[in-house]
């Protein structure tokens, strides 16, 4: 595995036993580890420092990781989380997809598995922040992916990085269908039935915006996928 750049991780994990297992292989791949006992002290270890990546197990004493990811979603939408979790039941995984996190990675997994997956959110974390200003043009909506802003004349909607993500995709390849799997794929890293139910959500959130301008659609097409359909210049 590729050496680490000296990313600081957040790592909240109730299991020491296992915490450490993990802390000890993230450090010799190169990372600085913070590990978290429980939820809360993962909240207050977040508050005063700045993570590359938060790692978190679901099942937590005093606050459970659903809780501590809406926490950091509050203060950031770069930072990725990756949830460790022991449980597999679809609505724990919509929640905690609905709380902020990019992705899960179900215990037992193996180290290589996950130092994998941390790559792939800090490269995609990497790339965004080396990214020049890109604004879009959307009828009369104003999209800045650099500043996670939509405005129409005197409004304005903040969007989180995953609607900013979907949106700058959507926008690349407008007026055009593209298949479910396509944009899972370009946005989320992977074509998995979970992440397309949160895809379906953020689908929901972008249509609210787009009724500002009737001149927007994002058509679905049934058992295909979607078009977004914009006025064409």
């Amino acid at each position: 595995m590729q050496q680490a750049s000296k990313v600081k991780v957040l790592l909240a994990e109730d299991d020491l036993s296992l915490g450490y297992v993990i802390k000890d292989n993230l450090i010799d791949a190169g990372y600085e580890v913070v590990l978290c006992p429980d939820g809360q002290a993962a909240i207050e270890k977040f508050d005063k420092n700045e993570f590359g990546i938060c790692l978190l197990d679901v099942m937590m004493p005093n606050k459970d990781g659903f809780a501590v990811a809406k926490k950091i979603r509050q203060q950031s939408d770069m930072v990725p989380i990756l949830f460790l979790t022991a449980r597999s039941m679809e609505e724990d995984k919509l929640k905690g997809f609905q709380s902020g996190a990019d992705d899960y990675i179900t215990k037992p997994f193996s180290m290589q598995e996950l130092l994998m997956r941390m790559e792939v959110f800090l490269r995609r974390t990497r790339k965004m922040h080396s990214e020049r200003t890109v604004n879009f043009t959307i009828g009369q909506l104003n999209f800045s992916y650099t500043d996670l802003k939509l405005t129409i004349g005197q409004e304005v909607f903040n969007l989180t990085q995953k609607e900013a993500d979907l949106l700058k995709f959507l926008c690349e390849h407008s007026n055009r269908i593209l298949k479910r799997e396509e944009v899972l794929l370009n946005v989320w890293g992977k074509d998995d039935y979970f992440l397309g139910r949160s895809m379906d959500v953020f689908i929901t959130k972008l249509r609210k915006y787009f009724k500002a301008d009737p001149q927007v659609n994002l058509e679905t097409i049934h058992g295909v996928g979607f078009r977004f359909n914009t006025p064409q210049a």
